[in-house]
């Protein structure tokens, strides 16, 4: 019982928290792809096609547990929406990194990992309501939680990207 009023506490307490999403620059569009779980394409009212970056998150990545869940529950929460979203930055891709709100008040991310679609990205973020939510899904086992073994997908890339040095390595000693 005590956990359950811990956890209630801990819902209640980030959902207070709740502030207008921070960023340099809101930029309004509609979205016209869903990428992965965490990149979309929007089209802005000046007809510019961007690529958009969820911030403070990782989905899984293509091949991995979940990913084309996390896809889905984008597609669902935001395709075809007219949505605004809060530039950070723009990463070495060219994407903007950015908060995401969509149906007046939902955060994109927030919703992710609430639902145990992604990971907060500890590594670029510091978000504690990101962090009480996935304390919250892991602790409840919620989506790709349900896995005890599952891989951050930062974790999977560099591992992919390590077999794939192995791989080329052991090419290069054979010839």
């Amino acid at each position: 019982m005590i956990r359950l009023v811990i956890s209630l506490f801990l819902v209640l307490g980030v959902a207070a928290n709740a502030q207008k999403p921070k960023g340099n620059k809101v930029i309004n569009g509609k979205v016209t792809a869903i990428t992965d779980g965490d990149t979309f394409k929007l089209l802005t009212k000046d007809s510019i096609l961007i690529r958009v970056r969820l911030a403070n998150v990782d989905c899984p990545e293509r091949k991995q547990p979940f990913s084309a869940k996390a896809k889905q529950f984008v597609s669902e929460a935001i395709f075809g929406d007219i949505i605004n979203i809060y530039v950070l930055k723009n990463d070495r891709y060219g994407r903007y990194i950015a908060n995401v709100i969509y149906a007046d008040s939902l955060n994109l991310s927030e919703e992710l990992v609430k639902h145990g679609l992604a990971w907060h990205y500890v590594k670029y973020s510091n978000d504690n309501n990101l962090q009480g939510l996935e304390d919250i899904a892991k602790k409840n086992k919620i989506g790709l939680w349900q896995d005890p073994t599952s891989i951050a997908p930062w974790e999977w890339r560099a591992n992919k990207k390590e077999a794939f040095r192995l791989k080329k390595l052991s090419k290069e000693k054979n010839q």
